[in-house]
């Protein structure tokens, strides 16, 4: 370490680096509810005998195999094209974090978010499946601006401050992920074609409006960065080698890491995003299952989870680290991460539901910013990039594998196995974190 790790922090404010994050992830995340609405216009346009329809077609088959109807082909689909944009982020997070390191944080949010704008200029005018498919690989491979901005809160924190400033990291993405979705759900009410159907020629499609707020938003983002955005990484602390681009499997890319303590809590933090991405994805097809619910009561669960997490990480986490160490609030919350899984896997009624939900909120508002303050104390100034781009690609990788694997279990098996697995995932990542070693001061 040098020693710079303890100096005090420097001009940036996190507001700036907190509203960053917050632009970037509603434009993210608008698109989340209208993926299956999205596929059926696709269908619509192109028919049943393209590529899109052969793909739908062998995950009828596959549905038909396992004895399931045409809605658990969607979701097959659906959840097949969300993890090639999180397969994308896991190939380009640690890139972009690398580069970051050798060029200077603000360089990289400037060329990340413009890819990202250009990922949405890309979708207002997707009027075929296939231009979907590449507007979303392009913001995939430009999907490295959380990596890069949690990097940026490393270099303007000091060491006592950094796993707190973490929280609201956190908050930042829990409140994105929240208005995004309703936002996406509200912009999809508009429709350009219907006044203006010859605009279709052009591209235009039912779901340009959501893209084109998206776009709005990332380019107010580049203008903000641009505008506010200072430097944070210091000339000393670059590491002035070329970023290399490679394809690892995550086991060798932590293996690879200098730190056997950054190379657990990676494991720790790969671990618990299996199980809570699993979460994510079944929760709502547990709430339609087993309680019947709407579309607007999936909608009220989700809020009301996201709401609990922002509460958390924004607030609770950061009054519990100036008394905890940041080893101790992990441990606690893989605890009552697991406990939560459990109370939802088992519930037999909403209440029980909503305990749970609560619970495991709370769990993880503790786990997610201890263990990213913990990577980032654990590594090198010149490292942080790298470091920090690894941990969020092998979260990108957890939200890869999750959606068929976790959809396959809660279809086949039962909603109860999904968060059961979820649940022996986290007690597991609790048994790994028993024996991390305190941060060096």
């Amino acid at each position: 370490m040098s020693s710079s790790a303890s100096a005090q922090p420097r001009p940036l404010s996190l507001g700036v680096i907190f509203l960053t994050l917050y632009i970037d992830l509603i434009g993210f995340s608008i698109i989340f509810p209208l993926v299956p609405d999205i596929l059926q216009h696709y269908l619509g346009v192109e028919g049943s005998t393209g590529v899109l329809g052969g793909l739908v077609n062998f995950t009828e088959h596959i549905a038909q195999m396992l004895g399931k109807d045409r809605n658990f082909a969607a979701v097959l689909l659906g959840g097949a094209l969300s993890s090639i944009y999180a397969l994308l982020q896991f190939v380009f997070a640690p890139y972009w974090g690398a580069k970051s390191d050798q060029r200077g944080r603000r360089h990289v949010l400037l060329m990340t978010v413009a890819g990202t704008a250009a990922s949405y200029a890309l979708w207002v005018f997707s009027g075929s499946f296939w231009l979907f498919v590449a507007a979303r690989f392009l913001g995939g491979v430009f999907g490295g601006n959380i990596s890069v901005a949690t990097a940026a809160v490393a270099d303007v924190t000091s060491r006592q401050e950094r796993a707190k400033a973490m929280g609201l990291v956190g908050a930042a993405f829990g409140l994105g992920l929240v208005t995004g979705p309703a936002i996406g759900a509200i912009t999809a009410q508009w429709n350009l074609l219907d006044a203006h159907p010859q605009w279709a020629a052009w591209g235009l499609h039912p779901f340009s409006v959501p893209a084109l707020f998206s776009l709005g938003l990332a380019v107010i983002n580049f203008i903000w960065v641009r505008a506010r955005f200072d430097e944070t990484l210091q000339d000393e602390n670059r590491t002035g080698r070329p970023a290399k681009l490679e394809l690892k499997h995550p086991l060798r890319a932590i293996r690879d890491l200098p730190s056997p303590a950054v190379q657990r809590i990676n494991c720790i933090g790969f671990t618990f995003a299996l199980a809570f991405c699993a979460m994510e994805f079944s929760l709502t097809f547990l709430g339609a299952d087993r309680f019947g619910f709407t579309a607007k009561q999936n909608g009220i669960m989700l809020g009301y989870l996201g709401v609990c997490s922002i509460i958390t990480q924004g607030m609770i986490v950061r009054k519990l680290l100036k008394r905890q160490s940041e080893t101790r609030v992990l441990k606690t919350g893989l605890i009552l991460a697991t406990v939560g899984f459990m109370f939802v896997g088992i519930s037999p009624n909403v209440t029980v539901l909503y305990i749970g939900l609560g619970i495991l909120a709370l769990g993880a508002g503790f786990v997610n910013p201890a263990t990213s303050g913990l990577i980032s104390l654990y590594s090198a100034d010149d490292e942080q990039g790298r470091a920090l781009g690894i941990f969020r690609s092998l979260g990108s990788l957890a939200r890869a594998i999750t959606p068929v694997l976790a959809g396959v279990v809660f279809w086949v098996v039962s909603g109860t196995a999904v968060f059961g697995a979820a649940a022996a995932l986290a007690l597991g990542s609790w048994s790994l974190a028993r024996t991390l070693p305190p941060p060096q001061p």
